[in-house]
């Protein structure tokens, strides 16, 4: 007589946690450098061909740039510099290379992306929802690969890392001022959809990046 198996109840086969997913190869990871970055140099181009600001320090480099006229790749370069050498002690060597690469890929694009597309005209509230959301997910893409486009996301996930904050509110805190700093430069109109911008930057990485959600790094 053979042995009899009692099926599994339904609400534990449900509750059966699924195995830890494998790691990303390295084709994986250089395909959503090269689209994660692509995602944030398209939505800078937005914001600034509707004379917005955002958050980071991709929100800063639209503040120097309307002020001094430098482009927007080179300043975004420059000010991470500091935040890597963070990101080298604290994060760790992989970490820190693919946030260079990217850093490089966006700053070439942001650079070629107003030659190949030409926008005259972009109405501001879609150019704060539209754009802020793409670089939002720009970074989501990078932050699910262990990579940053640099500085206070670098900061933003170290503390999610180390204090189990959320990146998304985290970084909205710091941009804020950032945005406050840009009023005198922008007026109070481009501020509150500069404003917008930042929530649906931020908005992408509270609903889409909580530790503990994702396991596929």
């Amino acid at each position: 007589m053979g042995q009899n198996y009692a099926p599994r109840p339904l609400i534990q086969i449900m509750s059966t946690r699924p195995q830890a997913a494998p790691p990303h190869s390295r084709l994986e990871d250089a395909h959503a450098l090269l689209m994660g970055s692509s995602f944030v140099a398209f939505g800078l181009v937005i914001l600034k061909a509707a004379g917005l600001v955002t958050a980071g320090v991709a929100g800063i480099a639209l503040v120097l740039s309307y002020a001094m006229g430098w482009p927007i790749g080179s300043l975004f370069v420059a000010i991470n510099l500091p935040f890597f050498l963070l990101a080298q002690k604290s994060m760790g060597v992989t970490f820190t290379i693919k946030s260079f690469g990217a850093m490089v890929i966006l700053a070439a694009l942001s650079r070629f992306i107003p030659l190949w597309l030409h926008l005259s005209s972009v109405q501001p509230a879609f150019a704060a929802i539209f754009g802020g959301s793409l670089i939002g997910m720009g970074v989501l893409s990078l932050a699910r690969h262990k990579a940053s486009v640099g500085g206070i996301g670098i900061v933003a996930l170290l503390l999610q890392d180390r204090r189990g904050w959320n990146a998304g509110l985290t970084q909205m805190m710091f941009d804020m001022v950032i945005i406050g700093v840009s009023l005198p430069l922008v007026g109070l109109a481009k501020v509150g959809y500069s404003i917008l911008s930042a929530v649906a930057l931020n908005g992408v990485m509270f609903a889409y990046h909580r530790p503990g959600r994702y396991s596929g790094y």
